[in-house]
């Protein structure tokens, strides 16, 4: 069954689902497929049952996109899953991602290949641990639009209540400051996601409620800039090897034009191949734009050859990438830290699809609460910093001035995020 707005001429783009865990991404993103006729109901019915069978009766919406059997059985979600949705003005692809802490990397994955962010928050709970964790990885990642889905308005102690609605609504407007986006430009919709409530359909139990359904607000989303004009940068998020073909990286281009027939490099593995084929959603095509999730056959490569966290890119605008003998500065923003941290420290960097261990090596200066300290001795939750960094082990990045879409970063420590920065200046050596 094909949806009354399927065109995939259309303006392509890349829509992500996040928040906290429970707060109804899945059942959301499942609603929303089903009422705009993306989905028939005997899918949902089979799977209502599929669910209630393994005790968990109410989950067949959200099993449209939980696939994995584990998922299934823990009820949440825990890899990224893609999914074809239209508009009337767009062809989107849908990333679901998961929301349990256990799972946050998949969700930066997740989150690094979208352009519009939808942000559940469900009435009941308000702002949770995650709901900050994601607003400001979001906001990091790259995430131009976003969307406020304030879900579970039905549920007993909410009722519907234009207050409590309110409360949410100003929970969420307070963290969205603090993460960088401007609250006034965001949609803030009232929601039953489990019942349809302005999901799809716009509700009866919100008169108080003037603004757009989810599926209105998606539509509406301005359209982000395509810098076809910029040298190719396409992230690999995954290789595969696949029988008769061959070696097939994955991933969302960030800028430029991918062209079959074109050799490109893959930094830093420092291997590079002639593309033989491009496929989007099952259909060849010739050539790909920034927006577009790809997987494209390399000739004479293996699947060993290249991983996640290479950038691709022309041999003559080859991707930058600092080896584990360089330093780059960037600008970093402590979000939760649990102790104070000094020149040694070494977490986890998330920027596009790579995860790499990066040394704290020259703490250059410090802004906390307005005031600038050069080369301080340790730094803790809230203050902005200038450092010097050192990855262990070579690692793809670029300048904030050359490709902002390629400099973002989450800095990752015991199981959570900690900070959020750009690179500002890769210091190559000769």
């Amino acid at each position: 069954m094909g949806s009354e707005w399927e065109d995939k001429s259309k303006p392509h783009r890349n829509i992500v689902f996040i928040g906290h865990v429970d707060h109804g991404k899945s059942t959301t993103v499942g609603r929303l497929l089903l009422d705009s006729g993306h989905i028939e109901e005997h899918i949902i019915e089979k799977n209502e049952k599929l669910a209630a069978e393994q005790g968990k009766a109410g989950f067949g919406l959200a099993y449209v996109m939980d696939g994995l059997k584990e998922e299934r059985e823990r009820g949440i979600t825990i890899d990224v899953a893609h999914k074809e949705f239209f508009t009337p003005k767009f062809y989107w692809t849908i990333i679901d991602a998961p929301g349990h802490r256990d799972f946050v990397k998949n969700m930066i994955t997740g989150a690094s290949q979208a352009d519009t962010a939808v942000l559940l928050c469900a009435a009941n709970d308000g702002v949770n641990a995650q709901t900050r964790e994601h607003a400001f990885l979001a906001k990091v990642l790259g995430v131009k639009a976003l969307i406020v889905h304030i879900n579970k308005m039905d549920i007993s102690g909410v009722d519907w209540s234009e207050d409590k609605y309110k409360e949410a609504k100003s929970q969420v407007s307070d963290l969205l400051k603090r993460a960088g986006f401007k609250p006034d430009d965001v949609p803030m919709i009232p929601a039953s996601s489990l019942n349809g409530d302005n999901v799809y359909k716009k509700s009866d139990k919100c008169p108080w409620y003037s603004g757009p359904t989810l599926f209105e607000a998606i539509d509406s989303m301005p359209a982000p800039d395509k810098p076809t004009d910029k040298p190719l940068r396409l992230p690999i998020q995954d290789v595969y090897k696949i029988g008769g073909i061959g070696t097939v990286p994955v991933g969302k281009i960030e800028t430029g034009t991918l062209n079959a027939g074109k050799t490109v490099v893959f930094n830093p593995s420092q291997k590079s191949a002639e593309v033989k084929s491009i496929e989007m959603h099952h259909t060849m095509v010739e050539k790909a734009e920034p927006g577009d999730n790809v997987g494209f056959n390399v000739r004479g490569l293996s699947a060993t050859d290249i991983r996640r966290g290479d950038v691709a890119g022309y041999t003559d605008t080859a991707p930058t990438f600092v080896r584990h003998d360089e330093t780059f500065v960037g600008q970093i923003q402590l979000m939760d830290i649990p102790k104070a941290v000094s020149v040694g420290y070494t977490p986890v960097f998330h920027a596009h699809t790579a995860q790499v261990a990066v040394r704290f090596q020259e703490l250059l200066e410090k802004t906390s609460k307005g005031q600038k300290e050069a080369n301080p001795s340790f730094l803790k939750t809230g203050d902005a910093a200038l450092i010097r960094f050192a990855p262990t082990k070579p690692m793809a990045i670029e300048q904030m001035d050359k490709f902002p879409e390629l400099s973002r970063f989450a800095i990752r420590d015991m199981g959570k995020t900690v900070a959020a920065g750009v690179c500002l200046k890769i210091e190559k050596k000769a």
